[in-house]
């Protein structure tokens, strides 16, 4: 299974530009900062809402064989689970969610973990007996999971390590340092930043070999995405995993989670997928306007 990587050369903006190109990229920066403000204020004045964990009664069941005419003409979807990035919560998914809504998706949890937790294999454990749970409730085989940066480490962590990938069928993350980010290194303090940094004991443990993984990895990356410290981090890079790299052009990293082009990629991807198909690794684009 082959894993491809984005194309762009990962230089420092000022090696990498041509005179001509310096105003246009100048103009996107301004706009792809203009939106992160904008977005860090609207999620301020969610982010009460979605401290609560989220109540886990709702979910109905997925149709049997045995319904006849209730039956979805097509296998039906997996649950999707959404999981959030560091020191944030659910409430960072509350458009993704409608969009997902509003295309069929009956079957949508949010889990929030501790702001506390400082350690990624704790958070990776706790995802799993959610995910248990919801196959219970469901009779769901398996799950889709979507990750916004620290979480989508997280999933990843389960998958791999813990043997997620039978439960896992799609694992989508948005700009999740799978290789580790330098940035911020005044954050050094708390241990789960250490496990995010390049090198950390955690993050090799996720380049061991990983023969036989079932669950198909789609990254979703920006080119614009300030908390990755090189770019290309955010890229999937293993010889055994099924991935797939999508460059976003033109919006920062608080956008990944709440843009409508990134969750309209998000939905193409949980929608083409089937249980145990093989799909070729490749690299997509996505250009925001």
């Amino acid at each position: 299974m082959k894993v491809t990587k984005a194309a762009l050369p990962f230089l420092p903006l000022c090696q990498r530009l041509l005179p001509g190109r310096l105003a246009g990229l100048s103009l996107a920066l301004l706009k792809a900062t203009a939106l992160e403000m904008a977005i860090l204020a609207g999620h301020l004045l969610l982010y009460p809402s979605g401290i609560a964990q989220e109540r886990r009664s709702a979910l109905p069941p997925l149709p049997s064989p045995e319904d006849g005419a209730a039956q979805l003409p097509t296998e039906a979807k997996p649950p999707v689970v959404l999981l959030h990035g560091f020191i944030d919560n659910r409430s960072v998914f509350v458009l993704l969610r409608r969009s997902l809504a509003q295309h069929g998706r009956q079957q949508i949890e949010s889990l929030n973990y501790s702001p506390l937790t400082c350690d990624i294999r704790v958070a990776a454990e706790l995802l799993g007996r959610h995910i248990e749970g919801i196959c219970e409730r469901t009779g769901s085989r398996q799950v889709d999971v979507v990750g916004h940066s620290l979480g989508g480490l997280i999933a990843r962590y389960y998958v791999q390590r813990l043997g997620g990938d039978t439960r896992v069928r799609t694992l989508v993350t948005l700009g999740t340092p799978h290789s580790g980010t330098r940035v911020a290194p005044l954050a050094n303090a708390h241990p789960i930043v250490r496990q995010m940094r390049p090198g950390s004991e955690l993050l090799e443990e996720l380049t061991q070999p990983a023969p036989g993984c079932r669950t198909h990895f789609v990254s979703f990356w920006s080119d614009l995405d300030h908390l990755m410290d090189p770019l290309d981090a955010a890229c999937i890079d293993h010889a055994d995993l099924l991935a797939e790299n999508v460059r976003v052009s033109g919006i920062g990293h608080l956008a990944l989670p709440v843009h409508p082009a990134v969750a309209s990629g998000i939905r193409q991807v949980l929608d083409t997928a089937r249980p145990g198909e093989e799909t070729v690794g490749r690299t997509g684009g996505l250009t925001v306007a």
